[in-house]
């Protein structure tokens, strides 16, 4: 079934909870399809701002109206939801009394990959970054394709560096998605190109057991068409294991990594204040060394990088141009992001929410902050998550030199009093000294907190999953009133954020 058929076979579709990141940009790429799209969310947001934009209908409040006349009439033929979205939400309730077809958001993903040569980017972490390095890396070599990924893409043209949103309807026959194993909903793709950043064990509330976290994994391996490929990170025990047991079974696999073993080998690797520099050579980018130089900071980007590369060269991309595409690549949004600076303190913001993730994160902040020191603002995301890592969360904090974690963001959860910031913190007492890590429960709080530990010359980052995003600002605007400069971020939210 080509794509535009799959799409025209949903009707008129309405998404629950359009502003999120990984819906909103199948609304996006539904309404350029030619699809009839409308949505709903609790909130306002910029995401449907920008859906509005591209023509689709959005309301604030989730009301059965959307689905259903009162006289029982479906409005839509389609609702679309997340895992996030409960079975009590009106609208998702409505539609499924008056037996409209339910999509989870994959699965409508799913019928837009229909007819497209798809890259589907799985693992633990570092799905959004490599996804849109792969897509950056596609447009550089010349090729338009669509993506799906739950971020913003920052990346330089002849133009100049811009942003671009998450979803893309491109013109070629190519389609990059961030592949979410947190639900298990990865397994609704068969892609032509798999890549596995990592298999290191997550969403234990989800799957249960490390075991079956590394079987779900086996299984989208299994999805990858025929003729296609899994590229795996020969540096995770996880990746590798899975590359090893798809190999066993006969299919193409291409490994990478600065392990010795590895098909495409990463050698040389050197961090600067915000890039990195790495030769990568081998597999199907030859014996010829090519030097993979990137404006991100952290090593672990030249580890994502090469995977983004060895994506695009087996879609029919020639590697050197594949290797200087990925030069072009600037970041995504959440990721290690500039929100502004006051007075000679730096504040970004990052979307990690495992140890791993943290941990990378900080190591890539050290040289970025030179002679300054790194102060975090950390939001655990999930108390399930932060129960089962506090351990892990502590060492990776004790990276930095200052560290403020505020409560749990609960997400899909129910509320647990168990897990508290102190959760973190207590632990922390035997990994650092001097008072370094401290609970700050209440979120606003916690930012004007890490604003009075900030001197000139620090790097502060915001960091979690949840609505930490929105705590940069707060930050810089305490910083502007103390030191008497102009707020780079505009007004700050107010006190009942928190």
């Amino acid at each position: 079934m080509s794509a535009p058929s799959a799409v025209a076979a949903l009707g008129r579709v309405h998404l629950v909870g359009v502003g999120g990141a990984g819906v909103s940009v199948v609304a996006r790429l539904l309404a350029a399809q030619g699809a009839p799209v409308q949505g709903s969310d609790a909130v306002e947001s910029p995401a449907l701002s920008a859906l509005r934009a591209d023509g689709v209908t959005v309301w604030v409040g989730h009301d059965a109206d959307h689905v259903v006349a009162p006289d029982g009439t479906p409005r839509v033929d389609t609702v679309v939801v997340s895992t996030a979205v409960r079975e009590s939400n009106p609208e998702l309730a409505a539609a499924r009394a008056a037996g409209l077809r339910v999509l989870h958001r994959s699965q409508a993903l799913a019928a837009l990959m229909q007819g497209r040569r798809t890259v589907a980017v799985a693992g633990a972490h570092g799905k959004t970054t490599t996804s849109a390095m792969v897509a950056t890396v596609l447009a550089a070599v010349g090729v338009d394709a669509s993506f799906a990924i739950g971020g913003t893409v920052r990346r330089r043209d002849a133009t100049g560096e811009r942003t671009v949103p998450g979803g893309h309807a491109g013109s070629a026959d190519v389609l990059v998605a961030e592949a979410d194993e947190s639900d298990g909903s990865f397994l609704n793709y068969a892609p032509t190109v798999a890549v596995v950043t990592n298999v290191e064990a997550d969403h234990l509330d989800h799957y249960g057991s490390h075991e079956a976290f590394e079987q779900a994994f086996g299984d989208f391996a299994a999805r990858i068409t025929p003729d296609g490929a899994l590229v795996a990170c020969a540096d995770d025990a996880g990746s590798a294991r899975l590359a090893a047991a798809h190999r066993e079974g006969g299919r193409r696999v291409v490994t990478y990594g600065t392990a010795e073993g590895a098909d495409v080998r990463v050698r040389d690797v050197v961090v600067g204040a915000g890039t990195v520099r790495a030769v990568v050579s081998g597999g199907p980018l030859g014996a010829t060394d090519h030097v993979l130089d990137l404006d991100v900071p952290g090593a672990h980007n030249a580890l994502n990088a090469t995977a983004a590369v060895v994506a695009a060269v087996l879609l029919g991309a020639e590697p050197a141009a594949a290797v200087a595409g990925a030069g072009t690549f600037v970041g995504t949004g959440r990721r290690f992001e500039p929100r502004g600076e006051v007075a000679g303190v730096r504040v970004f913001d990052s979307y990690d929410h495992h140890p791993t993730e943290v941990e990378a994160l900080l190591r890539a902040a050290r040289p970025v902050a030179g002679d300054g020191r790194v102060v975090v603002l950390f939001q655990p995301h999930l108390y399930s998550r932060t129960r089962i890592f506090a351990d892990r969360f502590a060492a990776a904090l004790a990276l930095a030199d200052e560290v403020v974690v505020t409560g749990v963001y609960r997400a899909r959860e129910d509320v647990d009093p168990q897990v508290t910031a102190r959760t973190i913190t207590d632990r922390a007492g035997a990994t650092v000294s001097g008072g370094r890590v401290r609970p700050v429960e209440d979120r606003l709080a916690a930012a004007h907190a890490v604003a009075e530990l900030a001197r000139p010359g620090d790097v502060v980052l915001t960091v979690g999953a949840g609505d930490v995003t929105e705590l940069g600002p707060v930050v810089l605007a305490d910083l502007a009133a103390r030191h008497g400069v102009a707020d780079p971020s505009g007004p700050a939210p107010d006190a009942t954020m928190g």
